[in-house]
């Protein structure tokens, strides 16, 4: 469950339990000993679909309050972050802390993503970065008119790799809801990305050139209003450089302000040398100043 370590036991082919494996016994009694937040899972009933989602706050919560909210996203085709498991992760327990410090973390899963059926997934073929940002954006505003406690003004999202080309195009597009947003190696231009995993949803952009332009940071960079923090790391072998090097010209070029952070040599998982400890620490202190 979510707020419970896995438990692994070894079976028979007929489902007899031969032995437990590993009960996590003292990671559970280790948990006890911190203030956790607690996680609730939702529906959103958009128009255009109902998409799950869940809201993490506080230990000490109180309904009564305003507090700044940070979107955690994804999005990419077939994946989740939604999900009803035990996450302890440097990600899950970076959004625990920063629930303890006073904020809401929430996620949602657009169309697209996976666990929905083929219907729900294939309705961004041709057609990636655009529902996708759509669902994301009318799930903020929902939420927003849902829940009292979330503050409207001091919204935040942040995503790594697909979640960082996400994160982006929200800030451009949802800059009137959306004030704060992190990138971590996104995808700015999917003819930069491998053709493997590319065409497969794109087509080529011979094919496809509305769709190659309307999914592109690059095409909105000029929106981007607010708080924005891009980083990468320069030997990404999966999500190259190139693209947030040809965002930083468009950016500049347009004269929209941001700061950013590079990681010499580091891969698309920014680690080795202290790197990840450096980013975790880098993004918390700007979404402690900025949000």
């Amino acid at each position: 469950s979510p707020g419970n370590p896995p438990t692994f036991t070894l079976h028979e082919g007929d489902g007899t339990q031969v032995r437990m494996l590993e009960e996590n016994e003292k990671l559970d009694q280790k948990l006890t000993e911190y203030a956790m937040p607690s996680k609730e899972y939702i529906e959103i009933p958009l128009e255009q679909a109902t998409l799950n989602g869940y809201v993490m706050k506080p230990s000490d919560f109180n309904p009564d309050k305003k507090y700044p909210a940070l979107f955690y996203v994804y999005g990419g085709p077939g994946s989740q972050t939604v999900t009803k498991s035990f996450s302890s992760g440097q990600r899950a327990m970076w959004h625990k802390y920063l629930a303890e410090q006073g904020y809401i973390v929430l996620s949602v899963d657009n169309r697209g993503t996976g666990a929905r059926g083929r219907d729900f997934e294939k309705q961004i073929y041709k057609k990636l970065g655009q529902y996708e940002v759509i669902d994301q954006i009318d799930a903020a505003k929902y939420l927003t008119k849902t829940y009292d406690f979330i503050d409207k003004d001091r919204l935040g999202i942040w995503g790594w790799s697909y979640g960082g080309y996400m994160s982006s195009l929200v800030l451009a597009q949802g800059n009137d809801l959306f004030d704060t947003a992190i990138a971590v190696a996104p995808v700015t231009n999917w003819r930069f990305y491998d053709t493997i995993y590319t065409e497969r949803f794109m087509q080529t952009p011979q094919m496809n050139p509305e769709g190659y332009e309307k999914g592109s940071p690059l095409t909105y960079a000029d929106q981007i209003d607010g708080n924005y923090l891009l980083v990468h790391g320069t030997g990404d072998d999966n999500v190259h450089f190139q693209n947030s090097v040809e965002l930083v010209n468009k950016l500049v070029a347009e004269g929209v302000q941001f700061e950013s952070m590079y990681y010499p040599n580091r891969s698309h998982a920014i680690y080795g040398g202290n790197a990840r400890s450096h980013l975790y620490k880098m993004m918390n202190n700007f979404i402690l100043e900025n949000l």
